[in-house]
């Protein structure tokens, strides 16, 4: 069974029983130390992040050598941006802003083989450099990796029943922020009108048998009240904010000690 497949069945289990983490900064060492801090997988944002193919593909490397599963999030809904992050071997790819069904099975279309989807064959370290016999790979090429839609517009909470009927989706997340943002309240992230969206999407994956996550910071008081809506993983922290806490809580430290 494939370390993606793994993943999806604890996933199932619910009770956030899979762990993310979020990687911004380019150096892979930085993925590498994630993954081995114990996150169940590492998500190397290619959406927000500075990150060109070539570096990108160092992260999941170093991220599968730290032992954790290589997620990566493209910048959009794009077959010619999701073809080449696939053949990196990645265990799961997340596609950001997705509103409509007809946007959801483009998205999964461009994952995968004919006749299934759209995706152009060209693996590289996807099939370890044609080690592994073409058509072996191309059996077990659907369940190598997770496909998972981003859920972060009110638009496509409105249409999330269809969304999630659509073929081929492995899960969902929620991305808080941009779901705020589309309500009128960006930067106001835990409005309870935000949770109510999210109860929304929750009740709806659960209805259709998808595990459903959401992305967020190391608050404690936000990672509780998702908790407590019944999401079933959670992709939580990240580079940066790690930095800040450690070197905040440090110079604190210093200062009143003085």
């Amino acid at each position: 069974m494939t370390k993606a497949q793994q993943l999806l069945g604890k996933m199932k289990q619910g009770c956030c029983s899979v762990i993310g983490g979020h990687v911004f900064l380019t150096d892979p060492s930085i993925s590498a130390a994630m993954a081995t801090f114990g996150y169940d997988f590492i998500w190397i944002d290619g959406e927000h992040g500075p990150f060109d193919k070539q570096n990108l593909l160092l992260h999941v490397i170093s991220v599968n050598e730290g032992g954790s599963a290589a997620f990566v999030r493209v910048p959009e809904n794009n077959p010619n941006v999701i073809k080449p992050i696939l053949e990196m071997g990645i265990d799961g790819i997340i596609i950001p802003m997705i509103l409509t069904e007809e946007e959801a099975r483009k998205a999964i279309q461009a994952c995968l083989y004919p006749p299934e989807g759209i995706r152009g064959f060209g693996p590289r370290r996807a099939n370890r450099y044609g080690e592994i016999p073409i058509q072996a790979y191309l059996d077990g090429a659907k369940d190598s990796f997770l496909r998972i839609l981003q859920i972060e517009h009110r638009q496509a909470v409105e249409n999330i029943d269809a969304i999630l009927s659509v073929e081929g989706l492995d899960a969902i997340i929620i991305g808080p922020n941009d779901l705020s943002a589309s309500i009128g309240l960006l930067g106001q992230s835990t409005h309870p009108e935000v949770f109510k969206l999210g109860k929304k999407i929750i009740e709806s994956a659960k209805k259709a048998g998808k595990p459903v996550g959401v992305s967020i910071g190391p608050v404690e008081s936000t990672i509780k009240a998702w908790m407590d809506l019944g999401i079933d993983f959670i992709s939580v922290g990240d580079d940066l904010s790690f930095l800040q806490m450690g070197a905040k809580s440090t110079i604190a430290l210093v200062k009143e000690s003085r």
